[in-house]
């Protein structure tokens, strides 16, 4: 049971490294829809991979956002602290074991009429003495197989702010990843089944987000449908491009926060940012909340340059 009262928004980043211009211009995004409605506005740690996840970077990554003036409710969440919740979650919906490697997928999508990005279902029908088996394989090789959600539909239809309608494919996601018996810990929980229980416990019912991950938004609806959870609206934004017209990166120079901040004032990124969104001579989060227009926000990536206009 949610101890959180809807409606509210959030940004959930995942803390393995600074976040960067394009990061931060998502994380204003957020803020501001959910501030524009009176949404509730919380901030989610999406550590469950513990491989790439440091409470360091988590701890930078808050005090970034809150030198850009955004402001969250309280409090802030730590996926590795809801295992109990993801387990519960996975008990309610169907299930089965996953024994295939990456390299098994990779063959298996290769193969004539596969669907790509779509898992071709390889382990869903086994029989239970072909998963006996399979399992055993598994245990002496130390690793334990992964957990799917067997899907009952094809695809699902979501409601995006400025998409509309759009329906996309839902296949046998990974809820729970397979891994080395002696690793095993919470951070085995897969993406799409913690941000979908998150977001239910949260009462989020508004997920702004980059348009790049509009592709999966119909199997996480589907996945909340089946847990009998509210399936947010979602507001998928253009992202920021670097140079060569892909999603911004490290590699395209000083992108981060502090990095921007050896030449730069905070009131200069926040312009920059609010400039990235079609405001100029906006300097603060507050003031671009007063003037900012969702559907005046262009369609179209931002095109990031690393020698900035003279004055900026």
């Amino acid at each position: 049971m949610s101890a959180f009262q809807a409606p509210a928004g959030r940004y959930a980043p995942s803390p393995s490294g600074d976040l960067h211009f394009g990061n931060l211009r998502t994380a204003v995004l957020a803020w501001l829809f959910a501030r524009q409605t009176g949404r509730n506005f919380y901030l989610r740690v999406e550590d469950i991979d513990s491989e790439r996840s440091s409470a360091e970077s988590a701890q930078r990554q808050i005090e970034d956002l809150q030198m850009l003036g955004l402001d969250f409710d309280p409090p802030v969440m730590y996926q590795h602290d809801r295992g109990d919740a993801y387990a519960d979650a996975l008990s309610r919906l169907d299930t089965y074991e996953c024994y295939c490697t990456r390299r098994d997928i990779r063959e298996a999508a290769s193969a004539p009429h596969a669907q790509p990005g779509m898992y071709p279902g390889t382990c869903r029908d086994l029989s239970e003495e072909q998963r006996a088996f399979r399992r055993s394989e598994l245990h002496a090789e130390g690793r334990l197989p992964a957990i799917r959600l067997r899907a009952h539909v094809k695809e699902w239809t979501v409601r995006d702010f400025y998409q509309g309608e759009y329906t996309g494919p839902v296949d046998d996601v990974i809820l729970k990843r397979g891994g080395r018996i002696d690793q095993a810990q919470a951070g085995d929980w897969a993406y799409n089944l913690a941000v979908v229980v998150d977001d239910g416990y949260q009462g989020v019912d508004q997920v702004v987000r980059g348009d790049d991950l509009l592709f999966s938004a119909p199997a996480q609806a589907y996945l909340a449908d089946r847990l009998g959870l509210t399936v947010p609206v979602y507001i998928h934004v253009p992202l920021v491009v670097g140079p060569e017209g892909r999603r911004l990166a490290k590699r395209d120079g000083a992108v981060t926060l502090r990095e921007m901040l050896a030449g730069k004032s905070v009131e200069d990124v926040v312009s920059q940012i609010a400039e990235s969104l079609g405001y100029v001579g906006v300097s603060s989060v507050q003031e671009l909340l007063e003037e900012f227009d969702p559907a005046q926000l262009s369609r179209e990536p931002w095109l990031w340059t690393p020698q900035q206009p003279e004055g900026f």
